[in-house]
């Protein structure tokens, strides 16, 4: 590939000089949103057939509306109106009244170059309405769009279909990793009114033990918010940490820090790496509820989180993380306090039950849920990474 600058985009395939030219959407793609309908989901036959509404595929019917190569685009409902979508399909599909159909013409526009170009164009400004944001059908049409020659739209639209194929085969690995490690965590931990897991390592044969969480911790401690009128506080180098940084994985950085006056306004104590930490109020939302965290920095906390020190001899933290990412959950309906607001406090943590192997399966069972952890991990930075290569290659590979 060769950069180009003037009326051409940064980045070309080699063998392409020609300046791009302007024309409307209408001029280079027909619409067929006359065969598209609607069916309600009670009268829907299902079938094979993708049926598609604003945001992609909603269910699979018998039938078809449209058989093809099309660009669909959001008429309304879009849920990201940012990130608005845009779907190329191909074979038989079944669209309702929610998504425009269009298709290049041959010769003139190639489908997959664009989709693509649509989907990198900013389209808030073109739309109407209040909280259910439309694309009216005349606007689109008149939609400018810059083309280069036919042959460099085909290359262009195989170069990214190449791409978002190796996006999906990752995106189907980095989710068959999330099905299998919740189907461990199922099967890892003994079921409800049991003492012994449905998968074990070898050599570990002893039933579990039922334990409150107080009889195998040797302390709590939950932090406090330094005062926010003095700035003095603020902007240091001490990590504070705050519920909403829980990322059911390892804390590596804070998002705000504190001086080391404010540590000393709030009586706060570090709390090392390695510790278990969770959310103790604000379990009546969804996105809190279950939230905890293994400490990957030493670090001070707010008054929502609580860091729990495990007695050695019978628990250990990293076990600890893992049985809580399984029930917090659950735990955090059923046992919390308050009314408007659930929230747990130290004796409360102290009655939670939890079941107990030795502490040599807990480290085993710790150790593989941890490696798989971090098979996960790599897989979800290997998604970004190719994201965010795609989203940086539209905006350099069109005008």
């Amino acid at each position: 590939m060769t950069k180009k600058i003037k009326n051409s985009p940064q980045i070309r395939f080699n063998g392409f000089t020609d300046a791009w030219k302007q024309r409307k959407l209408g001029e280079i793609a027909d619409r067929y949103d006359n065969l598209r309908i609607p069916i309600t989901a009670s009268k829907r036959i299902k079938g094979t057939i993708p049926y598609f509404g604003a945001n992609g595929i909603q269910d699979y019917v018998e039938g078809y509306t449209h058989e093809g190569e099309f660009i669909l685009i959001a008429e309304d409902g879009a849920n990201d109106i940012r990130n608005y979508p845009v779907h190329y399909v191909s074979g038989k599909v079944w669209v309702n009244n929610h998504a425009h159909v269009i298709k290049a013409i041959a010769d003139i526009s190639d489908n997959r170059y664009l989709m693509n170009f649509i989907k990198q164009m900013n389209l808030v400004p073109f739309l109407v309405g209040g909280g259910r944001a439309k694309l009216n059908s005349e606007t689109m049409m008149k939609l400018k769009i810059k083309l280069p020659s036919y042959n460099e739209q085909v290359k262009i639209g195989s170069f990214f279909k190449q791409l978002d194929d190796t996006i999906a085969l990752h995106q189907r690995k980095y989710d068959l990793l999330i099905k299998m490690k919740k189907s461990y965590l199922q099967k890892m931990f003994p079921k409800k009114g049991e003492s012994k897991p449905e998968i074990r390592f070898s050599g570990f044969t002893d039933a579990w033990e039922q334990r409150k969480l107080g009889e195998v911790i040797n302390g709590q401690y939950n932090g406090q918010t330094p005062s926010r009128a003095k700035a003095s506080f603020w902007n240091g180098d001490i990590n504070w940490l705050s519920s909403g940084e829980l990322n059911r994985g390892t804390v590596t950085t804070t998002i705000e820090k504190i001086t080391e006056q404010g540590k000393k306004n709030a009586n706060l104590k570090m709390v090392p790496r390695d510790t278990f930490v969770l959310a103790i109020t604000g379990l009546e939302a969804a996105g809190t509820r279950g939230n905890c965290a293994i400490l990957g920095i030493d670090t001070t906390l707010n008054q929502s989180c609580m860091a729990l020190f495990p007695d050695e001899k019978l628990l250990d933290s990293s076990f600890l993380f893992h049985w809580y990412r399984k029930v917090g959950e659950e735990y955090g309906l059923q046992y919390t306090q308050g009314t408007k607001q659930q929230s747990y406090n130290a004796e409360l943590i102290k009655i939670l039950p939890i079941v107990l192997p030795s502490v040599k399966e807990q480290l085993a069972i710790s150790s593989f849920l941890s490696k798989l952890d971090d098979t996960i991990a790599l897989h979800q930075r290997e998604l970004n990474s190719l994201k965010t290569l795609k989203k940086s290659l539209l905006q350099k590979m069109f005008v």
